[in-house]
């Protein structure tokens, strides 16, 4: 239990719901034995009635054994609605408990992962990503709850009763419950079963949710390859697949029921048998028989539930295990700093090199240049070249591995991050679209956004005329993804998103590829003129967006191999002027 007792200081954090649940689970046993003894109470008093009637000849009950019994179930009726109240504040305490926790743990989780860098994202898969903070956070929660209850309900339960039990008949006592410990075992063994089933099925689960919602992502691909028949058929198959682990889950739990009803069956023979014998020698009364028999019955499910909690605890066991993988895991990145500046835009880079460390790659190899605030910087490029990996340092996504980048004069590492990137906007090329209007995707980042900034941002980014042709306007709601918009429109949609926020700094990465030549031309006059006392960097593949930029800079694996203005570009008749002719006459030809 090493990875769940890194749990304990949430223990100390909710010790009143704990030591509560104890003192309510150990009132609740004390009440619980109560009503065995007065059923052996009444039992004997029926005894005793039965002789006194054979001896006088008589059949008739006398007004005090009637009173007696009657005051007896009044005792058993009231224990039993004590019982009831004190296990019900025994959940309010610690099930409840157990809810805080998976509260705090899901929200420590996710607060660790928004710490985490790119690298992290990048080496784990999203599924891992969701499970851990879901089903992994889950099985924890079985153990902080149901299992800490009845661990602790089954520990004061077993010691109360056998102690009464000893006190009876140590002998009867000893036979009696010889079939529990061997019930527990079987439980044990059959939850274990139960277990490795579950995950199978919901492996298997996890397995159709996938197929299903790439299938639906991919419907215009699979209708436009006409496919539907083939993945019907492969979805038949992965159903029967999820169908057969059900039936083998369903087969090992039909075992649990019958299992225990033997064993609970072969105590109670026992009970009958030996205590009847110990009852005609007179070592016991028949009362006694009676609550042996209250006794095992209540002890059943405890001792049961020890296989049962067993597992539970072996299960969060391994999921604890697995969220402290990712909660030891150190970000990359961290703001050493919580001194508010504000940012004027002078960037100077300094033989920046850097290496992927998932791949080892070599993206930018000692790069070095300056923007003057207020000043454009374009970067033009192949695929590969490093352009990216500029935008990715530049917004502090990635650490340089050696060199330095410098904000106004101060090495950005020790800059206060929140501050910087609240003063700075990037359109990457990947972009991300909420299901949510197109109002809030805009307004994303600031908060209490004004109508008219919002509708402002959108007319920069040439797309208030394309959000007006639809029937709600701003308030159309997006599908997943952003589905309902075209690939420029994202773009745009990410763009305005940007602006919005009136950086000092703006990075637009690529961020124009899907619109056309004219469009984009549209675009960039707007934003030449918005953009006059803002830095600007952009990053594209096509001459055209970065040909107005006051420098441009040629990467080529990593590496700057020209730099200078459109004229000067031109005229060192290389790689800048080769892609500009030949982006040329591919427009002259559409």
């Amino acid at each position: 239990m090493r990875h769940l007792f890194t749990l304990n200081h949430y223990f100390i954090t909710y010790k009143w719901h704990l030591l509560g649940g104890i003192v309510f689970v150990t009132i609740s046993v004390l009440f619980s034995v109560i009503p065995p003894q007065y059923v052996r109470e009444s039992f004997n008093a029926v005894e005793e009635a039965i002789r006194t009637n054979a001896d006088h000849n008589t059949n008739s009950v006398t007004s005090e054994t009637q009173a007696l019994i009657l005051r007896y179930g009044l005792i058993i009726i009231g224990a039993a609605l004590l019982k009831g109240l004190f296990m019900f504040l025994m959940r309010q305490t610690l099930i409840v408990m157990s809810r805080h926790i998976e509260y705090d743990l899901k929200n420590e989780v996710y607060t660790h992962y928004q710490k985490l860098s790119q690298r992290f994202f990048r080496a784990n898969s999203t599924g891992d990503l969701m499970n851990r903070i879901s089903e992994d956070v889950s099985r924890v929660r079985m153990y902080l709850g149901p299992a800490l209850m009845y661990g602790i309900n089954t520990s004061i339960l077993v010691v109360v009763v056998i102690q009464r039990m000893i006190a009876i008949n140590p002998t009867l006592t000893f036979y009696t419950l010889l079939p529990l410990p061997i019930l527990s075992y079987l439980i044990y063994r059959v939850s274990h079963l139960i277990n490795r089933r579950s995950e199978r099925v919901q492996a298997q689960l996890s397995s159709i949710s996938t197929f299903v919602q790439e299938t639906l992502s991919g419907i215009r691909v699979l209708k436009a390859n006409v496919q539907e028949t083939y993945l019907a058929e492969r979805y038949d198959q992965e159903a029967d697949e999820y169908f057969a682990r059900n039936e083998h889950l369903y087969r090992i739990n039909a075992l649990f029921g019958p299992l225990m009803l033997l064993l609970v069956g072969l105590s109670t023979i026992i009970i009958i048998y030996l205590g009847g014998m110990e009852a005609i020698a007179g070592n016991i009364t028949i009362g006694n028989i009676a609550e042996f028999i209250m006794y095992v019955n209540m002890l059943t499910w405890p001792v049961a539930s020890i296989g049962w909690v067993t597992s539970i605890v072996q299960r969060a066991e391994a999921s604890m295990e697995r969220i402290n993988v990712f909660l030891d895991e150190p970000p990359d990145i961290t703001n050493p700093s919580d001194k508010p500046f504000v940012l004027e835009g002078n960037i100077r880079w300094d033989n920046v090199t850097f290496t992927y460390g998932h791949t080892n790659i070599t993206a930018l190899k000692d790069v070095s240049f300056s923007v003057a605030s207020g000043k454009t910087l374009a970067i033009i490029g192949e695929t590969g070249s490093g352009k990216s990996t500029v935008a990715a340092l530049q917004t502090r996504l990635f650490d340089p591995t050696s060199g330095a980048i410098y904000i106004d004069g101060k090495d950005l590492l020790a800059l206060n991050l929140d501050a910087y990137r609240e003063q700075i906007s990037i359109v990457p090329q990947d972009i991300f679209l909420f299901s949510d209007t197109i109002a809030n995707n805009i307004a994303f980042g600031v908060d209490n956004a004004r109508e008219e900034d919002i509708v402002d941002a959108a007319k920069m980014a040439g797309l208030h005329e394309n959000i007006m042709a639809f029937p709600k306007g701003y308030q159309t709601r997006l599908g997943e993804r952003g589905v309902t918009l075209s690939g420029g429109q994202k773009q745009r949609t990410a763009l305005a998103r940007a602006l919005i926020k009136k950086p000092k700094v703006l990075i637009l990465d690529d961020c124009l590829s899907a619109v056309d030549t004219e469009t984009e031309e549209r675009i960039l006059r707007s934003l030449r003129s918005y953009t006059q006392s803002i830095t600007t960097i952009i990053i594209s593949h096509r001459v055209s967006s970065v040909q107005h930029a006051d420098e441009i800079l040629v990467l080529k694996k990593g590496q700057i191999t020209e730099q200078g203005t459109h004229a000067d570009l031109m005229k060192a008749d290389g790689y800048y002027s080769d892609i500009y002719e030949k982006q040329l006459r591919e427009e002259q030809v559409v």
